[in-house]
């Protein structure tokens, strides 16, 4: 009786295609925040920023930030909170929110991962690339109509496209909003103030100055 030989058992090998993580490059690439907004970016001499306002709502461990829109009281606030410019929706869409300091600062972070709000020393290094403060600002304004005329100097020929979100005072009033862009540095002045740059619709300068933490002011991110 002839013996039936089998043949030998050949195993299927399973091709599943290896996950790409895309290269990061500032400029066509985007970066989104813990709740799901997606920023777009720009380089800037070596440095790459995000081309909107922060609109993030939450820290990146998942904490709420406080809402104080309605507070009255929100200059006497020692914690993180932010607001929407008078409450509008429509100002959230363009221009983002409005933190304090406290926010700005928290080691939770605000910014997405990898990216943080800027030192004192970051925005210089913006301010001189773009030529020192007498023109810095103009190159860095957007020329959309959201700005008052006179949008004095704006080019924006750094690509940062500020607008003018405004500000709200430690008062808890609002004000500016389409005169001035004001922004946190996460560098603090002394224990009540910290270090903002300010651009506004008269002039193509930088201004740096420092302001209550409890003020209100945008926030832009800075890539790590």
């Amino acid at each position: 009786m002839s013996q039936i030989m089998l043949p030998a058992y050949q195993g299927v090998v399973s091709k599943i295609p290896a996950v790409v993580t895309p290269t990061f490059s500032c400029g066509p690439s985007t970066v989104s925040d813990i709740g799901g907004n997606i920023y777009n970016t720009v380089l800037i001499g070596t440095q790459c920023w995000t081309k909107e306002n922060l609109k993030v709502s939450k820290y990146n461990d998942g904490t709420t930030i406080p809402d104080q829109t309605a507070n009255t009281n929100w200059g006497t606030l020692l914690t993180g909170a932010l607001t929407v410019y008078t409450g509008a929706a429509s100002y959230l869409a363009t221009y983002g929110y409005l933190y304090n300091c406290y926010a700005a600062k928290d080691t939770r972070e605000i910014c997405p991962t990898g990216w943080h709000v800027p030192t004192n020393t970051e925005w210089e290094t913006l301010n001189t690339y773009l030529g020192g403060t007498t023109i810095a600002g103009g190159k860095m304004k957007s020329t959309s109509s959201l700005w008052t005329s006179p949008n004095i100097g704006a080019v924006n020929t750094s690509g940062f496209s500020a607008l003018p979100g405004g500000s709200r005072n430690t008062n808890g009033s609002f004000y500016d909003i389409r005169d001035l862009a004001f922004f946190w540095s996460a560098t603090e002045f002394d224990g009540t103030t910290a270090w903002y740059r300010l651009l506004y619709k008269n002039d193509g300068n930088v201004s740096r100055s420092s302001t209550n933490k409890s003020s209100g002011a945008s926030v832009r991110c800075l890539r790590d």
